[in-house]
């Protein structure tokens, strides 16, 4: 990380949520060149406290906020806040990096993902928003843009396996509380986040389903593939909650427009930003999102020829869902203004 500039006013919504306290965490271990923090919420979180390196902050009201001598909004309350305050405040002048998929589908809102599409970046000014993609797009483009360039995609067949913390705190604490319930005789306890048990279980639905039998989530995936690395690709996707509580990971199938062999995938990624392969074929010679947890890369494994279909590939992708698939592409983003000369730190308002 290389910047041109320092002082930074960043405003943080939705502080006290798991994403919120991913980004303050990120912002602290980045060094990202801040003159203040402020850490936002709801009235019901009003006081509520956080911390940002080695400092404790108190959550403010976001209702009462002026956002005019603030440089960076980085949202994350949700897609009904985000639609009503990000136009707001993007009017004042302040740069919102929108964690929802509030934005993330109109055309004058770039969606960026920074090793992917980072020239895109500069489309922010139409709107003053930048919208962050779903947590499993992310690291899929990651691990498929060095290939795409190589090869050419022609189709993609991706099953995500995902974990509770996408769903936020809520998913979290019902997976604590099923798992602890399995093992207590007469303490179980019924879904409520999710549609059935999550704990010792699979449930092949993420979002809502939609008249064709996909799934919301498995839309986005299509639609976001499109629009961050290329419309003509196609994909189909199946996504699974899974009980774990941190990292997504996927099976990806892959079928090229140039013939492709597995060393030389291999090679391609290694040299990819983002991206480290964990590929020894041998018991435990891959990644699982139990460590991945914590870290920011985007893991690749299983790297393997698939003979089914003519340029075939197969591999396995984990990365932490908070960090990559959120917080850390958020703060990449804003890296990436400030690294181009996008945005400058803004005189404080008299």
């Amino acid at each position: 990380m290389v910047f041109k500039a320092a002082g930074y006013k960043v405003a943080i919504v939705g502080a006290t949520g798991n994403v919120g306290r991913e980004m303050l965490d990120i912002l602290a271990e980045r060094a990202f060149p801040v003159s203040e923090v402020v850490a936002l919420a709801s009235q019901r979180s009003i006081g509520q406290e956080v911390t940002f390196g080695d400092k404790i902050l108190k959550t403010r009201v976001l209702d009462h906020f002026d956002f005019s001598d603030t440089d960076l909004c980085l949202m994350s309350a949700g897609g009904s806040v985000s639609k009503e305050w990000s136009p707001r405040i993007g009017a004042q002048g302040c740069v919102v990096i929108d964690n929802s998929s509030a934005w993330r589908y109109d055309q004058d809102v770039p969606l960026i993902v920074p090793e992917v599409n980072a020239d895109a970046v500069r489309g922010f000014a139409k709107k003053n928003i930048i919208a962050n993609p779903n947590c499993s797009i992310a690291q899929l483009v990651v691990a498929l843009k060095p290939l795409h360039d190589a090869f050419g995609i022609k189709r993609v067949v991706v099953s995500t396996y995902q974990s509770v913390s996408g769903a936020g705190k809520d998913g979290m604490d019902e997976l604590w509380s099923q798992t602890k319930g399995r093992y207590v005789p007469g303490q179980e306890v019924a879904a409520k986040k999710f549609s059935k048990p999550i704990a010792f279980n699979l449930i092949p639905q993420i979002d809502v389903f939609m008249e064709d039998g996909f799934t919301k989530e498995e839309w986005k995936m299509a639609v976001e593939t499109k629009k961050i690395l290329d419309p003509k690709i196609k994909l189909t996707a199946t996504c699974v909650r899974v009980p774990v509580f941190i990292g997504h990971s996927e099976a990806v199938n892959v079928e090229f427009e140039k013939p492709v062999t597995a060393e030389e995938a291999r090679e391609i990624l290694r040299r990819s930003p983002g991206i480290l392969i964990i590929d020894k074929h041998e018991p435990g010679g891959y990644i699982t999102p139990l460590e991945a947890a914590g870290e920011d890369a985007t893991y690749i494994s299983r790297i393997r020829e698939d003979a089914t279909v003519e340029n075939g590939l197969a591999f396995w992708c984990v990365s932490d869902n908070l960090r990559k698939g959120a917080a850390l592409n958020a703060i990449q983003i804003a890296e990436c203004l400030i690294n181009r000369g996008l945005i400058k730190p803004r005189a404080k308002a008299a």
